[in-house]
Order: structure tokens, then C-alpha cells, then sequence
């Protein structure tokens, strides 16, 4: 039986203390009443002895302590799941947004879902295209993976985001069984709109999830929706055998949420004023990825975030780092350059996309291509930057080739706009044409057998 409490204490800004009570339980949900009837919704964020913190989901103004009544429900925060999910838009808290009904919920799943069991995962070992070659055919994102994006302020995570999640595909048969749940937290309204009308424009709502956050929410709120998307991802992916694509965007605004509530619960502080348990708290989020064993299905997560001041050792982008298997960084001086997507390729990195290349996954000569470029075009940068010094007439004919390789790079395969989707095999062949510019002698990273098969024999100068 759900008991009614007149024991509200106190309200210090978000949160409320509620005395005498009994059996109430960390994270479950409750509603006050006002003397007028309105509704306000809350969780429990704290339990000792017979006192209970609770923080709002709406605004604390009006509340009469000694005339509103407290109701604890018996559960946490919930979300209604259901193959009619796929298609809608619903706001942080799971509501339907998009004008359409409520969705006929076959179960109801709590949102605290737990991390995968490590004896229970599959290792990931199967290519994902993005159709971005910077992704595919360098830093490989394969079904399973955890694979983040570091951004940084006014630079184009969101245009890279939307284009991820409309191109993203698992190819062979797997192709129809494919899903993108997509949640963006904390951000504009403008930019609420963007997302929604991008995945209207060109189709891709038709086999996504959408939840969207907005900055003027409350922060408790902003805890729950990614949340609420993993929950969805979860029974898409392990009861009905999908292959899910999770993009969460943005991780920063999330953890500032987090630090805000820390803040008012009145907890130690540990570095740059973020909660001590910030790293407990992303990895039971990211963990909630990946591939189980004896399940069809697969969960695949992009987290997005935004590096305060560009710093990589923020206590966020490094947290990140530490839990999910690389990084994909984005270069605010490839941005000035006009190059899009700003894919820093260089410390880029996925550690899984050995695993996911080669024959009958992508194509044979992909581990070569791929080493090659990467070493080409560090090379090329590091004669760039000798060229600045010393000047253009210090260069070997090599030297000026290698520099003439990391200009091409840059403008033709990293370059591709937010519209261009590359299959896998245009990516690689791009990868030898760029490669054709330089002499066969320095091409030590694939073998002779793959020059002579893949190599542009039109593009091939004469006595190489």
C-alpha cells in the first residue's frame, strides 16, 4: 500500500528532505501534491535511518511544506519499451514529443540498468560502416565497440553526429536488422530541431529512437536520458536480436549535471569540482555496451563530448578514455582549414579495428592501406613542418612528395562534407590513389602482391 507523508521538512533549491519515513528505498520515485492537486514529480537521492533527500524533476516554487503530501511509488524511474519505439521522438524523461500516441509498452524495463557481466561478453569482431573514411578505413568501428568522440567547443560534433547516424549500416545480411538510438543531451532547442529534421530529410527516423534533453531542463533529468536510451538499446538489441548504434551527445553536459547535483547534495568534491565517483558513474553507463554471449544482437556506442579549453586531461575526455576502447579526436585547425569532417587522424585511435578488417569483413588489403596512410601521413606533416624551417629547397624530390601526400590527405580523404557517404571499397581506393603519389620504394607497409593488385596502374609514374 503507497502511504502519503505530511512530514516535508525542508527545500533547499532542487531538493527536499522529507522526515518519518518508512521502507523508502535509493532512486525510487515519488510525487508531491499540492493543496491545489498539481503533480511534481521527484527521485530519492538519499536514505538515512527514517529521512529521505529527494530532488525534483520540476521547479520547487509554490510548495507549501505543511500542506503538500509526499507519495514514495515503490520503484525507480521506468521506461515503456516496444518495437512501436522505433520512429519516435520522445523528450529525456521517455514521453512522446513527435505528436504521435503514447507507445502500447509490451514491458516496463527500470532505466539503471546494470553493466555487462565481462564473463558474459562476446569479443566484438564485426565491421560497422559509417560511410566517413576517416572512421572507417583508419580508426574501424566494429559491432560491440565503444568508440567516443572528442570535440571540442563550436566545432561540428552535432553535423558529425546526425551523419553518422543516418549513414551507419552493418553490411551483409545483417543489413535490415540495424537500429540507431539517438540521444542528445542538454542541448538547444535549435539544435533539437536539427537532429529531428536531419532523420526526417533523408529517411533515417524510420529505423532510429530519438530522445532529446534540452539545456533548460531539469538536471536530474539530464541524468536519466541517456539512461533511457541504453534502456531502449538494451531490449532492441537483446530481446528482439537487433544490432543497435547508440550515440549519446553531449557526455559534457551530462557529467556538468551530475557535478551540479553533487553540489547541491553538499558531497567532497574531487578533481575540477566533479563528483569523486564520476568514473564509476560513466562506466556503468558505457559498459551497459557490447555484444553477449548467445545473443544475436549487439549494442554499439558512440559517446560524444566536448573538451573544456580543448584539453584532453579533462577529468571527463580522460575518464572516457579510460573505460572505452579509443578515441576519435576532431582538430579545430583542420576546421579553420574549411576540412569537414575535422578528423584529427593522427591521435585518433580505435583499438579494436584490427578485428574488424580483412577479408570477409572489409577486403584484404585493408590492415596494409590503412598502416600505410597513417605512417605517409605522418611522415608528410613531420616534412611540412621541416618545410616552415629550412624551406622548400632543403627538401629531397621524397621530401616534397611526402609533403604533396599530406596536403592530398587531408583535402580528399579526410575532406568529405556532411552529405558524402563512401562505402568501404571507395575508401580503400581512395587510400591507393593518394598512395600512387608517392615512389613504390616507399610503400614498406603493404606487400608487393597488393601493390601490383590494388595500386592505380594509370596513376603509376614511370620507372617506379
Amino acid at each position: 500500500m503507497i502511504k502519503e507523508y505530511r512530514t516535508i521538512a525542508e527545500i533547499s533549491g532542487p531538493l527536499m528532505v522529507v522526515h518519518q519515513t518508512e521502507g523508502v528505498t535509493y532512486d525510487e520515485l515519488a510525487e508531491i501534491e499540492l493543496p491545489n492537486g498539481e503533480l511534481r514529480h521527484c527521485k530519492v537521492l538519499e536514505v538515512n535511518g527514517d529521512n529521505a533527500v529527494v530532488q525534483l524533476f520540476d521547479s520547487s516554487a509554490g510548495i507549501n511544506l505543511a500542506q503538500s503530501k509526499i507519495r514514495f511509488l515503490g520503484h525507480s524511474l521506468e521506461l515503456g519499451v516496444s518495437d512501436d519505439m522505433l520512429g519516435r521522438v520522445f523528450d529525456g524523461m521517455g514521453r512522446p514529443i513527435d505528436g504521435g500516441p503514447d507507445i502500447l509498452a509490451e514491458e516496463y524495463k527500470d532505466i539503471n540498468g546494470l553493466p555487462m557481466n565481462p564473463a558474459a561478453r562476446d569479443y566484438p569482431s564485426e565491421f560497422i560502416q559509417t560511410g566517413i573514411s576517416t572512421i572507417d578505413g583508419l580508426n574501424t568501428l566494429v559491432r560491440g565497440q565503444k568508440l567516443p568522440i572528442f570535440s571540442g567547443s563550436g566545432l561540428p560534433h552535432a553535423a558529425l553526429a546526425a551523419q553518422i547516424a543516418r549513414q551507419a549500416q552493418v553490411l551483409g545480411a545483417d543489413e535490415s536488422n540495424f537500429a540507431v538510438v539517438f540521444a542528445a543531451i542538454g542541448i538547444t532547442f535549435e539544435e533539437s530541431e536539427f537532429f529531428v529534421q536531419e532523420f526526417r530529410r533523408t529517411g533515417a527516423i524510420d529505423r532510429a529512437v530519438l530522445f532529446t534533453n534540452l539545456a533548460n531542463d531539469p538536471a536530474v533529468e539530464r541524468i536519466a536520458t541517456p539512461r533511457m536510451a541504453l534502456t531502449a538499446a538494451e531490449y532492441l538489441a537483446f530481446e528482439k536480436g537487433m544490432h543497435v548504434l547508440v550515440i549519446l551527445t553531449d557526455i559534457t553536459n551530462y557529467a556538468e549535471a551530475l557535478r551540479e547535483i553533487s553540489a547541491a547534495r553538499k558531497e567532497v568534491p574531487g578533481r575540477r569540482g566533479y563528483p569523486g565517483y564520476l568514473y564509476t558513474d560513466l562506466a556503468t553507463m558505457y559498459e551497459r555496451a557490447g555484444r553477449r554471449v548467445d545473443h544475436p544482437g549487439s549494442i554499439t556506442l558512440i559517446p560524444i563530448l566536448t573538451m573544456p579549453e580543448d584539453d584532453k586531461t579533462h577529468p571527463i575526455p580522460d575518464l572516457t578514455g579510460y573505460i572505452t576502447e579509443g578515441q576519435i579526436i576532431l582538430s579545430r585547425t583542420l576546421y579553420r582549414q574549411g576540412i569537414l569532417p575535422p578528423v584529427d587522424v593522427l591521435p585518433s585511435l580505435s583499438r579494436l579495428k584490427d578485428k574488424g578488417i580483412g577479408p570477409g569483413k572489409t577486403r584484404e588489403d585493408h590492415a596494409g592501406t590503412m598502416n600505410q596512410l597513417f605512417a605517409a601521413y605522418a611522415t608528410g606533416k613531420e616534412t611540412k613542418e621541416l618545410m616552415s624551417i629550412l624551406g622548400e629547397a632543403a627538401l629531397t624530390p621524397t621530401d616534397l612528395l611526402y609533403a604533396k601526400f599530406a596536403d592530398e590527405f587531408e583535402r580528399r580523404y579526410v575532406a568529405q562534407g556532411s552529405e558524402e557517404n563512401r562505402s568501404i571499397e571507395e575508401t580503400l581506393n581512395l587510400g591507393w590513389e593518394l598512395l600512387s603519389i608517392l615512389p613504390r620504394s616507399e610503400l614498406k607497409r603493404v606487400s608487393p602482391e597488393m601493390i601490383e593488385t590494388y595500386l592505380p596502374k594509370d596513376k603509376a609514374e614511370p620507372g617506379r
